[in-house]
């Protein structure tokens, strides 16, 4: 049954007014609640009426003054309090669609829900929605939203979802401009199809819908050996690599003489398979793309030097390193500058080699405990293992959203036992990894 509240929150409105786990939201003022973006739209007011159907089959009407805006204090399981919105694509460069059998089976569930866009940061085709759709977000003015657009020439973005309702989207990105949502872009650049020329072709027309476009995100497409019975596509090479760089600054200079900022940009991995140097700070624009792999290079390597003064340099510890091979060199020499900084301090770089994937993957993020274990045994010889806390997966798709678990179901206290260590979870920043140092040394000296 949908509408099932799952948790209310301490010292909230609902607490207060006496509502409780397992009771169900029937209404406000009167109108029903299909979804989340019902409930977050019509509980805004100041004075509301909820009527709430109690475990006992008893149904409470309650009227609630608060501030506008202000939260009820309840959560509904699911995130969205229905099923969410399956894709109907197989786009060619689908990293679902390259996943080994035998894991777990969220894994390959393809959301393409507004709704997940708005309140996850999820990106969306805009493929499977209609023109009602279209209608209730410029209604309850779903904003942001994040599309997957990839390209703007119809016919192409047909074949590369494969859904012939594809071609319309840069018409349906208009008509949300026109109606004041603002829209981040994502493009999955693949050598061959819709790079180059077809590239800066996608990101001339989305600039034409700035600033409701507020960015555009560019980043290359991953390959796993699991892509059998798909369309044959490459990875970038070094040489391509170089030219997408070339090509995209030319309009990123024009845009910053226009409006003060790039607009477009492209992920870290473009500029170290290129072998040039990531853009500084000020490029990244508070890092907001950064789940994108967008300036997370950039960000961990300026943390590290400004946080290097707060390191503890009258301890010693015992640590050890792992990553994918992507970012490897550039944690080696923010390993040497800490060891630099306090010679006491043990701390070893480990690349992992995706064997799960292939290891055409080679961003952390992919990493399993299986490759990490099989990789680490009888190597590690630390106290301490650190692992970036983008190799985990938490969230709305796990029973219990506060474990932390890999994409090979590995937990940390699995890669603990089979290696003896105690695993410390960081956030990419070097901030973090600072801190985690002088929080887990060994001794002071």
């Amino acid at each position: 049954m949908k509408n099932i509240i799952t948790k209310v929150i301490s010292g909230g409105i609902a607490e207060e007014v006496g509502i409780e786990p397992n009771d169900i939201l029937l209404s406000i003022n009167n109108n029903e609640i299909d979804d989340i973006i019902d409930y977050k739209f019509l509980s805004a007011d100041e004075e509301i009426i909820l009527e709430i159907e109690k475990s006992s089959g008893e149904v409470w009407e309650i009227e609630v003054e608060k501030e506008y805006g202000e939260d009820l204090g309840i959560e509904f399981g699911g995130g969205i309090m229905d099923k969410a919105k399956r894709c109907s694509n197989n786009c060619i460069f689908c990293f679902i669609d390259q996943l080994p059998e035998g894991m777990r089976e969220t894994l390959y569930f393809k959301d393409d829900d507004s709704r997940l866009s708005f309140l996850q940061g999820n990106f969306v085709t805009l493929t499977n929605m209609k023109d009602e759709d279209i209608d209730r977000i410029i209604k309850y003015h779903i904003s942001p939203i994040n599309v997957s657009v990839h390209t703007t020439n119809s016919e192409l973005r047909v074949q590369m979802l494969n859904n012939k309702f594809a071609g319309n989207v840069f018409e349906r990105m208009k008509r949300l401009s026109d109606a004041g949502i603002v829209m981040n872009a994502q493009i999955v650049s693949v050598p061959g199809i819709n790079n180059g020329n077809e590239l800066k072709k996608t990101i001339k027309d989305l600039y034409t819908l700035y600033p409701q476009i507020s960015d555009v995100a560019v980043v290359p497409i991953g390959i796993t050996k699991f892509r059998q019975g798909l369309k044959h596509v490459n990875t970038y090479t070094k040489e391509e690599s170089i030219e997408e760089i070339k090509r995209v600054k030319e309009l990123q200079d024009t845009y910053m003489k226009e409006i003060g900022e790039p607009f477009v940009r492209l992920s870290d991995e473009f500029y170290i398979v290129a072998g040039e140097e990531i853009p500084k700070q000020e490029f990244y624009d508070d890092y907001h793309q950064i789940e994108d792999g967008i300036g997370m290079v950039r960000c961990f390597r300026d943390e590290i030097d400004n946080s290097l003064e707060d390191l503890d340099i009258n301890m010693s510890g015992s640590f050890s390193v792992v990553t994918g091979t992507l970012a490897y060199e550039e944690i080696v020499e923010a390993s040497k500058k800490i060891k630099n900084k306090n010679p006491k301090i043990k701390l070893d770089v480990y690349p992992i080699i995706n064997n799960y994937f292939g290891d055409t993957i080679t961003i952390a993020g992919l990493l399993t405990g299986t490759d990490i274990i099989d990789q680490m045994k009888g190597i590690i010889n630390s106290k301490y293992l650190i692992m970036s806390n983008n190799m985990f997966r938490k969230g709305y798709e796990l029973a219990d959203s506060s474990e932390q678990i890999m994409l090979d179901d590995m937990k940390i206290k699995d890669i603990e036992t089979a290696l003896d260590v105690k695993v410390i979870v960081v956030d990419y920043t070097g901030e973090d990894l600072i801190q985690k140092l002088n929080e887990y040394k060994e001794e002071e000296i």
